[in-house]
């Protein structure tokens, strides 16, 4: 494995490079599997190269970058908001290299240029999720540390709240979505239009920390997991220039927000590495609303959830008209279902790329693109990453297996004051997402479920997932969740919660049609033994399913019944 670069740091605040796990709890890097990876510089500053450079160096200063409501946002306006913001964390609020800056905001304009400016200035990002409440944004407050605060003026309310709940939040200031002081109580809008042009970019080095993501809170509690200068760079260099071939005339739009990392990349990064623009867009994104983003600014690169192409695909379904310009759908967050590929397929002619990633990863590392696609595969590790799969030991095993997914490259699991979560991630340097898949003989990957949803059930191991796959097939099914819970005589049952097209439909009838259904289209062994209708699921805000939520209840239910839970 190749040596990590790096060089003396640029940072006065060594709390997050303090925290970092013990070095040998670290996974292997390797940065020998691209051209590009291998020639990152020991010293590298991440808006920089995807900001400063695209205006100074390759000629993009008056390029679309940021379109919002009207407004066009050129790569050089987006240098100056950054510029300005830069100036007055450090001017204006006494920033100092290694200080974590809390974000908070929707996508739009002054959300991206805070979250250069941050790294402009030395600064470490902490951008968290427009709808956490007071008590989860106090809560990385204090785990991160942080002082410093930028949120968006619309959703003061929850921040002032959070400044309560954690008083260390202490120099704050609110922006509006342009950054033009439209409302006074704006200071960060203010500030900056006295700032004089440019800023003295901090020289940090490439395995600083430059930013801090929680993860989703899937299975709890969320973590935080560190990221370097360098790890920002590389999932722009791995996945899209070496999946689906972005073009600069490429236009973006999506779902997943700036604070998910996905998000980050989709909705942001990765247009700029390529000289792109994005569209952001104020309000919820439903099915309607994108599509009329997609024909409105004929964007070409669409980003979200599987339930979101499987809502797509109804709308286009039923009004007969498909965007005519989009060229690559990619689809992350949690398992792209065989159902939805096909009726996303069916509907557009567009065959989407599944993408495998994680917040600890940072971005993909597993996918297909085009007619290397196989439907219902993930797909195989893309340039830059190797992956395999493990038994329970860690002991790698010959395709064609099943068992626990592992991976490595020039990203990797490292947590933020969390040693044990990370000697259960990082195995042998590998790291190991939770993720259970097959791997067929040609190296494809085919999920099984998470390693925390394989239900056993009188002998039986089956995957959640698979029967969730059956069910959608079925007509009168929206969207569903499997989990298994406690009985006395099998250990534990699976159970579906079923969310039907037609919320009238529900009852003991449609029940056992849905039973049998699964019983018809997989081993009968798989199917639920329990049905229960829903008009909602527990979901994180990047719209995971929270099926941890579900069999949480139903341990509760079963132990107040008086059955072991197992």
């Amino acid at each position: 494995m190749a040596s990590i670069p790096g060089g003396a740091t640029a940072y006065e605040d060594s709390f997050a490079r303090d925290r970092l796990p013990p070095k040998d709890l670290w996974p292997e890097f390797d940065f020998s599997g691209l051209p590009e990876l291998a020639a990152y510089p020991g010293r590298m500053n991440a808006a920089v190269e995807l900001l400063d450079k695209a205006v100074t160096d390759l000629g993009w200063a008056d390029r679309p970058c940021i379109h919002y409501a009207g407004e066009v946002w050129t790569y050089a306006d987006l240098k100056a908001k950054a510029d300005a913001v830069a100036r007055v964390l450090v001017e204006n609020m006494g920033l100092k290299t290694g200080n974590r800056v809390l974000l908070r905001g929707p996508n739009n304009p002054m959300m991206a240029a805070c979250w250069m400016a941050v790294l402009k200035a030395g600064g470490i990002v902490v951008a968290t999720m427009p709808l956490l409440r007071a008590r989860e944004l106090a809560y990385m407050a204090e785990k991160a540390q942080i002082r410093h605060f930028l949120c968006d003026i619309d959703l003061r309310a929850e921040g002032d709240d959070a400044m309560e709940r954690a008083p260390i939040l202490s120099k704050v200031k609110f922006f509006t979505a342009l950054g033009n002081v439209s409302d006074p109580a704006a200071g960060l809008d203010t500030a900056m239009a006295g700032k004089p042009a440019g800023f003295d970019n901090v020289d940090t080095a490439a395995d600083d920390v430059g930013l801090i993501a929680f993860t989703s809170g899937t299975t709890g509690q969320p973590k935080g997991t560190v990221h370097f200068h360098r790890d920002i760079l590389a999932m722009c260099d791995c996945f899209p220039k070496h999946v689906y071939r972005p073009s600069p005339d490429d236009i973006y739009v999506g779902t997943p927000p700036l604070a998910f990392t996905f998000g980050l990349g989709a909705q942001l990064l990765f247009p700029m590495r390529t000289g792109a623009s994005v569209v952001f867009y104020p309000g919820p994104p439903g099915p309607d609303r994108l599509l009329e983003l997609i024909g409105e600014y004929r964007c070409t690169t669409l980003y979200t959830a599987p339930t979101m192409y499987r809502a797509l695909a109804d709308k286009i379904s039923e009004s007969g008209n498909a965007p005519v310009t989009l060229q690559q759908c990619v689809s992350a967050g949690e398992t792209l279902p065989l159902p939805t590929f096909e009726a996303f397929r069916a509907a557009t002619g567009i065959r989407i790329i599944d993408g495998l990633g994680s917040t600890e990863m940072i971005h993909i590392f597993v996918s297909a693109e085009g007619d290397d696609i196989r439907p219902g595969a993930t797909g195989t590790a893309i340039p830059g990453y190797e992956a395999c799969i493990v038994d329970e030991a860690g002991t790698i095993l010959e395709p064609p297996c099943e068992g626990l997914l592992a991976t490595r490259g020039p990203t990797g699991c490292k947590y933020l004051d969390n040693e044990e979560r990370q000697r259960a991630y990082v195995v042998n340097g590998w790291n190991l997402p939770g993720d259970r898949y097959r791997q067929d003989a040609d190296g494809y990957f085919w999920y099984v479920a998470r390693a925390d949803d394989m239900i056993v059930s009188a002998g039986y191991n089956i995957g959640g997932p698979e029967v969730e796959d059956a069910l959608l097939d079925h007509p009168k099914v929206k969207e569903c969740a499997v989990v298994g819970v406690p009985d006395e005589q099998r250990g534990r049952i699976v159970k579906a919660f079923v969310i039907l097209r037609d919320p009238a439909d529900a009852g003991e009838a449609v029940a056992e049609a849905l039973q049998d259904f699964v019983k018809a289209e997989i081993a009968p062994y798989k199917y639920p033994r329990a049905i229960e209708f829903v008009s909602d699921l527990p979901r994180t805000e990047t719209g995971k399913v929270q099926r941890f939520k579900l069999r949480r209840l139903e341990e509760r239910k079963a132990r107040e019944q008086g059955i072991r839970v197992q």
